[in-house]
């Protein structure tokens, strides 16, 4: 059975674990519920850029930070569409789309369920971030079919008073809760290397693992300082701007362990990450990355070089019938 009532001190044991036999447990944790040979890839488009009022302190599309970013508006639904029937001829199983709001107007409803609905119907899983959702708005993304919504949690409860401060942490898990009570999968995650510790770390993979619910999704990305942004310009020239790579894969490989039938998503940060480190972190569990050029308005590895790393290591895209979780239960370290 799927554990959800893991312990801080289990979950800081794991981080403690020495690196090889903490490699060994998340493969094997992956190896119960996954096919090992197999990736997911997923596109992310941003269909609404920047002037968000929120105060993100990683974020370029925040009115708080100061990196020249043009605000636009809501993408029309068939230029959605034509970038979402490129994103499947490149291979993606899942489209992504994006848009920089505290929440949706419920006036943006009816464009944003005929994205949803448009998309389904070319045969790729759904999934959305716009932000905080009401009970109302979550539903209707529901009745649209959307398969997954994106509302990361960011970091540690303790620590997310010092990244974000014009909404809570509660706030996230509210979102999260009017969405799983619609039967939307959630996906959920968060950013690592913003200058946290290794107990925030902890903190960050407890809050998740223990959710009434896995998520179906865990995105782990690692901070791309963005200049202008205050945790961009606070870490830029400090050591703490880039988590240790092996740091970066012993939260990938937790993450894992603890979250054994989630599809745990190597995100942003991937441009800077060596092929190895990439390796290691499909070795320790990841099997969903980002593909393309962008990833909202940050800059992505692109679909040539993942192809090339994939075919490297001897991995394949996953195909979209096997995109969901394995039921199968199996051991969980």
């Amino acid at each position: 059975m799927t554990r959800t009532d893991w312990s801080r001190t289990e979950i800081a044991a794991l981080f403690d674990l020495p690196f090889t036999e903490l490699m060994f447990q998340a493969a094997t944790v992956h190896r119960a519920h996954h096919a090992a040979d197999q990736v997911q890839l997923s596109t992310l488009l941003s269909i609404k850029t920047g002037g968000c009022p929120e105060d993100c302190g990683y974020c370029s599309q925040s009115v708080h930070a100061d990196t020249g970013l043009k605000a636009t508006r809501l993408m029309d639904v068939p230029a959605v569409l034509q970038a979402a029937a490129q994103a499947k001829d490149h291979g993606s199983t899942r489209f992504c789309m994006g848009a920089a709001w505290r929440n949706p107007k419920d006036r943006d409803m009816d464009a944003i369920c005929a994205m949803v609905e448009g998309v389904r119907g070319m045969g790729l899983e759904t999934c959305m971030t716009l932000g905080m959702l009401s009970p109302a708005q979550a539903a209707r993304l529901g009745d649209a079919g959307l398969d997954y919504y994106n509302h990361n949690i960011d970091t540690s409860p303790e620590r997310y008073r010092d990244v974000i401060t014009t909404r809570s942490f509660a706030d996230r898990l509210d979102t999260l809760e009017h969405v799983r009570a619609t039967g939307i999968n959630v996906c959920c995650g968060g950013i690592v290397g913003m200058g946290e510790t290794r107990d925030d770390r902890v903190g960050f993979i407890h809050a998740l693992a223990t959710l009434p619910e896995h998520p179906g999704s865990v995105p782990i990305n690692a901070l791309v300082p963005v200049k202008g942004t205050v945790l961009g310009d606070m870490l830029a020239d400090t050591p703490l701007a880039r988590l240790d790579d092996i740091e970066f894969v012993r939260t990938v490989a937790v993450a894992r362990i603890t979250m054994p039938q989630s599809m745990v998503r190597l995100s942003a940060g991937r441009e800077s990450m060596g092929e190895a480190t990439q390796a290691l972190c499909f070795l320790a569990g990841a099997n969903s990355i980002f593909t393309g050029d962008t990833l909202l308005t940050a800059r992505n590895a692109g679909d040539d070089a993942d192809a090339a790393l994939l075919a490297k290591l001897g991995l394949s895209a996953m195909p979209i019938a096997a995109a969901e979780p394995m039921a199968t239960e199996g051991p969980v370290a």
